[in-house]
């Protein structure tokens, strides 16, 4: 493993602590309380978030500092629908010659998403989800679709906190979708893995817009 830097550990922790909504949209990030808690000086807590706001995860507001980014739904949608076509096509050419080993490791992974659900854990699902794709992507052998791709989950990290931990049916489908797409990554069936890895992630882009509009006729009725 190799050894962080301090840039590198705050960014880490102020990252996580974005995603899983520990610190909320709109919430001000504090650089000299960061700064004491982490037992470091302010710069290496500047630059991490600097690199936060580069991935849209923290915005600056005049007169108040860096922010927690606000959530835009309709901008994660449209990014999850262009994720669909990066990551399906990204699939499909891994299906070419897709290694053995990582077979077996992405196996686990679904089995530990499973185990994950049955303990309540979405955190971890979420997780363990983000790193069977990332296996996957990263064998399918082009850099420039690799990085592309990476930039994309970056965009939507801000808001898969709220995304994921919105339990629903969909991921327990999202599983067996997932052993449906190692079974052709072991055939070798590069097109039909491609059309399935993309259903995969559409599927759950409807989900959660189909979610947030009953989220909001729920609360207008009650208001």
């Amino acid at each position: 493993m190799i050894k962080e830097n301090k840039q590198q550990k705050v960014y880490r922790i102020l990252k996580g602590r974005i995603i899983e909504r520990e610190y909320v949209p709109g919430q001000r990030i504090v650089i000299d309380q960061i700064a004491k808690e982490l037992e470091t000086s302010s710069i290496p807590v500047r630059e991490a978030i600097r690199q936060l706001e580069a991935e849209r995860l923290v915005v600056y507001k005049r007169n108040v500092g860096p922010v927690v980014a606000e959530v835009n739904e309709s901008d994660y949608l449209d990014t999850v629908f262009v994720l669909a076509l990066l990551e399906s096509y990204a699939t499909s050419l891994a299906a070419q010659d897709f290694p053995k080993g990582k077979i077996d490791e992405i196996k686990k992974l679904n089995q530990l998403m499973e185990e994950a659900l049955d303990d309540f854990d979405i955190i971890q699902f979420s997780r363990l989800n983000a790193a069977f794709h990332r296996i996957i992507c990263e064998q399918c052998g082009n850099t420039y679709l690799i990085e592309t791709i990476q930039h994309t989950w970056n965009r939507i990290d801000s808001i898969r906190g709220t995304g994921s931990t919105l339990y629903s049916k969909r991921v327990k489908e999202s599983i067996e979708e997932h052993k449906e797409i190692i079974k052709l990554l072991e055939q070798g069936d590069s097109p039909r893995v491609e059309i399935v890895a993309r259903d995969h992630k559409i599927k759950t882009a409807i989900n959660f817009e189909k979610r947030r509009k009953n989220l909001i006729e729920t609360n207008t009725i009650t208001s």
